[in-house]
């Protein structure tokens, strides 16, 4: 059995200008034992925080776009996905959602949930929480 890397086996936060920036006191991702914790990644854009959000097909494209940018900085990819939690304000928008999604992951597919919430954070329609592999 080959050892695995120790920058992979340190705790360390992620931190990148690509993706929103934490409004709170968490990190946008934690690294830990060879995978990468990505916290709820709500469609902010983040070269332009204060654009509104537009539908929910396009919220989920920039939910997704966040966690694929947190997961480029920890060394990993959106085809390194092990499992993703994905919140919708509106049980009925979950085709609409999953369109993209499947769009977007291609091929891919890690083990998921959806979670059915009665309102998000700023009015938003979409939240992405995730769980990769990182990188040997």
């Amino acid at each position: 059995m080959e050892a695995v890397p120790s920058h992979i086996l340190r705790m360390h936060t992620i931190e990148t200008p690509h993706a929103p920036h934490p409004a709170g006191h968490y990190a946008q991702a934690v690294v830990n034992g060879g995978l990468v914790f990505v916290a709820g990644q709500l469609p902010i854009d983040p070269s332009d925080p204060q654009r509104p959000p537009g539908g929910v097909e396009e919220q989920t494209e920039r939910a997704l776009r966040n966690v694929e940018a947190i997961l480029a900085a920890a060394g990993s990819g959106l085809e390194r996905l092990l499992s993703v939690t994905v919140y919708v304000a509106d049980i009925a928008l979950w085709q609409r959602v999953n369109a993209v999604y499947g769009r977007v992951l291609g091929a891919h597919r890690p083990a998921r949930a959806v979670v059915p919430v009665p309102q998000l954070h700023h009015g938003y329609l979409v939240e992405v929480q995730a769980v990769a592999a990182v990188r040997d």
